[in-house]
Formats: structure tokens, sequence, C-alpha cells
């Protein structure tokens, strides 16, 4: 049987999938910290202003705020950085618990009892296992490796 050589300056079929990287790995490192930086800022202003509910913005506020931001900078950071290695059931379970406290917590700032706040964010962990881990199962295999 004769079977087709194949013709010169073609790619394989993984090269032809492959998206290009149009950016270098420096660029890269700074849209990580600057992401991680922008959502921090975010979560601490939203933490300081479910902590006023509406009333005068105070020292202890902004410091609340501030000291949340650069909580959740650094937490999201190292989940970021750790859960790729992982397998696909912690991976989806380690990014489900930061959602659910980070959930927890802002919802506690509303003056909502303790057990509201946990079951806020309980609610949101659950969902975002869920979410992740069907996302994680249909783009991995079991070993944490990207189907290409």
């Amino acid at each position: 049987m004769a079977h087709a050589a194949p013709a010169s300056g073609l790619r394989t079929p993984s090269a032809r999938t492959r998206t290009p990287d149009l950016f270098s790995e420096r660029t890269h490192r700074i849209a990580s910290w600057a992401t991680a930086s922008a959502l921090g800022l975010v979560y601490g202003y939203w933490v300081a202003a479910n902590n006023r509910s509406g009333g005068p913005i105070t020292g202890w506020n902004i410091l609340l705020g501030f000291v949340s931001a650069l909580v959740f900078a650094a937490l999201w950071t190292g989940v970021h950085a750790l859960a790729p290695h992982m397998r696909r059931e912690l991976h989806a379970l380690l990014w489900a618990v930061f959602a659910g406290c980070a959930m927890g917590f802002l919802y506690g700032q509303t003056d909502a009892s303790i057990l509201r706040s946990t079951g806020m964010g309980l609610v949101v962990g659950a969902a975002t296992f869920v979410v992740l881990f069907f996302r994680y199962y249909t783009h991995e295999d079991a070993a944490g490796h990207r189907i290409r």
C-alpha cells in the first residue's frame, strides 16, 4: 500500500490549532500582577463600601479596604500560581474555596448574620466548584494536562 508523504512546508495538526503567543514572558508577568492588583483594589473598595453601609468614609474604613485589597490580591496570586499544578478536582476545589471565602467575607460586611454570610459563601463556592470542575473535566485529562 502506498501512503502519501507529507508535503514540505505543511505544519502538523497541533501546530495549526495552537494559538500564537503575541506577548513576551515579561508582558505576561506584568499582566498577571496588574490583574491581581486591579481585582484586589475592586474587592477592597467593595468591602469598604459594604462595611460603611452608606455612612461617612472614615480612616478605619479606608484601612479595611486597603488591607482587604492586599490580602485578596496576595491570595489570588497564590491560588493562581498553585492551582494549575493540581489535579482537576483539587484545582476546582481550591478556586471554589477561594471564591466562597471571598464572597462570605464580603457579604459579612453588610451586617448580615454569620449564618447568612456562611450560607452565601457556601452557595457561591458550590456553584464555582460545579462550573470549574465541568470546565476542567472537559478540557483536561485526569493528570491535569490540557487536552489539545
